[in-house]
């Protein structure tokens, strides 16, 4: 991903706000290149954007994970945004997104670990309902399944994050684009206004 200044977002509490909002990312690896889906969400035992994730076991060995680099890909809220809503110009059409991009290799969990990476996921992503649903209450059921899940931490190496949200326009363009955004992406616009 293109590297601007303008553009970084490489505040430790921000990486790690994207993370916690939105969990359900892309881990890719050489060899072909692999890619999955999956969730992860900020690592409880390392600050930053340290992760922790699992997938199928199958899936970690087409990674090869734990045994060599990987990226995994974090997508926050985003949005095309065309040159009408400027009101100016000329312009062309372009995309607003955050995002981050987590390089390094992972460390396999053991089993003890990956049963606590999957119950702190579950924890995690039921937290906002009325009556959360607790791994505990099926102990035995998800530790039969566990041996077919990998669970890993990375602290990453080297974390690219990046916020184009219109920065290099002028605030009146901008406000235009947030508005523009409040009635079809309320996600984005949000993001924008902060």
């Amino acid at each position: 991903m293109l590297e601007q200044p303008i553009y970084a977002l490489d505040d430790p509490l921000a990486l790690r706000a994207l993370i916690a909002a939105h969990g359900w990312a892309l881990l890719v690896s050489d060899g072909g290149p692999v890619v999955s889906h999956l969730p992860i969400m900020p690592d409880p035992a390392n600050p930053g954007a340290a992760v922790v994730g699992h997938l199928a076991r199958e899936d970690a060995e087409l990674h090869g994970l734990g045994k060599q680099p990987v990226v995994i890909v974090v997508q926050g809220p985003h949005g095309y945004v065309s040159p009408t809503v400027y009101g100016a110009g000329p312009y062309v059409p372009t995309w607003n997104f955050v995002t981050v991009h987590l390089h390094g290799t992972p460390e396999v969990l053991g089993p003890e670990e990956t049963y606590e990476v999957l119950s702190d996921t579950v924890d995690h992503f039921e937290a906002g309902r009325p009556e959360p649903f607790r791994m505990s209450t099926v102990e035995g059921y998800v530790r039969r399944l566990a041996p077919a899940v990998t669970a890993f931490r990375l602290v990453p190496a080297r974390v690219v994050g990046k916020t184009k949200l219109s920065q290099d326009k002028p605030a009146e363009i901008v406000e235009r684009v947030i508005r523009a955004f409040d009635g079809t992406n309320p996600a984005l616009a949000q993001v924008m206004r902060r």
